[in-house]
């Protein structure tokens, strides 16, 4: 069997604004013998060509094309959805962007869809006019569900804490389109060009990426250089199939197949 990977990024290819050790050395890999991956993230905020600076000033060699975030997911799903819809945003740049991309106009009334992502621009007044509208039938969708979102100065609340406040207001559960949702997952594995069969998740947070790999039917590798430690695995009922210190420590039994995928071995 061989494989591509499906990356997360914080926790699995840097912490903050610092590479993990070893991370470049494992992309470079991947390039050098044609491995098929990409990066993917349930950050909304940035376009996929920001995440992709935000790599190469890192040290990574790394393109837009490598990159697939829950915005791109979010907006091409509603585009599948309803093509032409019409959206009110709570978010930031690179989720307007994507929405713009697939054709779905960003509007503050009549909108066919509240559509809700990680950010620090939102404000109350937003949060009321969102609660309207999904009373109104505007259908709820989030970028994803994680509850905090990691920062250089700390933890600050993520889009789940956001999207809590209108699930609760309104009564609606919104649909959620990011990890561990196996919308993300199977538009990243499809770009990928593999069957789930040979596809390798990689992450460092048992609920999302472990959990979405697991329910795809991916191989799964938890990378404990990130959030989810030893001692915490015993809480889940899954388990992903390797467990390692970072991507450096990447099993060979892995990249040789995967390698081979490329038609280099």
């Amino acid at each position: 069997m061989e494989f591509g990977f499906l990356l997360d990024m914080d926790g699995v290819i840097y912490r903050g604004n610092q590479l993990i050790p070893g991370a470049d050395e494992f992309v470079a890999r991947l390039r050098r013998e044609e491995i098929p991956f990409r990066f993917l993230t349930n950050n909304s905020q940035r376009t996929r060509r920001d995440v992709a600076l935000k790599l190469c000033r890192l040290g990574l060699e790394a393109t837009a094309d490598d990159v697939f975030t829950c915005a791109m997911a979010t907006a091409r799903f509603i585009a599948a959805q309803k093509p032409g819809a019409t959206a009110f945003v709570i978010g930031e740049n690179g989720l307007a962007a994507a929405l713009h991309q697939n054709g779905i106009t960003v509007v503050d009334d009549d909108a066919d869809y509240v559509v809700v992502g990680e950010g620090r621009s939102f404000n109350f007044e937003m949060i009321e006019r969102a609660l309207r509208l999904v009373e109104k039938g505007a259908r709820l969708v989030a970028t994803n569900l994680d509850p905090t979102c990691p920062t250089d100065a700390g933890t600050r609340p993520g889009c789940g804490a956001i999207v809590a406040m209108l699930e609760k207001a309104t009564g609606y559960a919104a649909f959620s389109v990011g990890k561990p949702s196996g919308v993300m997952m199977r538009m990243a594995q499809n770009e990928l060009g593999l069957r789930s069969s040979q596809t390798i998740m990689v992450g460092d947070t048992m609920d999302t990426d472990i959990l979405g790999g697991v329910g795809m039917g991916y191989r799964t590798v938890l990378v404990l250089s990130g959030h989810t430690t030893v001692e915490q695995l015993r809480r889940y009922a899954y388990r992903p199939d390797y467990v390692i210190e970072s991507v450096r420590h990447m099993p060979e039994e892995l990249m040789g197949r995967a390698a081979a995928l490329a038609g280099v071995r």
